[in-house]
């Protein structure tokens, strides 16, 4: 089993930027496409972003433009940077890893998930 663990939510104000990270066990890391989704209470979980093994990335338009994610291969870790942060990005946020070098927006694609990270923006 590949283990996540999400790391670097809390609470910021309106316009505060943060910076997740989720460092990975897999041992096929670098072959693996990463993706970051969010789930509100009550929301389906949505698709934020993701990175392939040659470190394209493909944004959802709610968040293309604010939010980066990075892979970092050598530590075995993929980051999201989000910046502008806005009350409506108050979310749990979850790191995914599919066993395929692709990217894909749906959530079924993804093999391993962390446990999430809360974020949380106050107005």
């Amino acid at each position: 089993q590949v283990v996540l663990v999400e790391s670097g939510g809390g609470l910021v104000q309106t316009g505060d930027s943060l910076r997740l990270s989720c460092p990975s066990s897999a041992r096929s890391f670098s072959d693996y496409a990463m993706g970051w989704f969010r789930q509100a209470p009550g929301q389906e979980r949505e698709f934020i972003g993701s990175i392939n093994r040659s470190r394209g990335t493909l944004y959802a338009d709610s968040v293309k433009g604010r939010f980066a994610v990075s892979r970092d291969n050598a530590k075995n870790t993929v980051y999201l940077q989000m910046n502008n942060l806005a009350p409506e990005d108050t979310a749990v946020y979850y790191c995914a890893a599919r066993t395929s070098p692709f990217i894909s927006t749906e959530r079924d694609a993804y093999n391993f998930w962390g446990q999430g990270t809360q974020v949380t923006v106050s107005s």
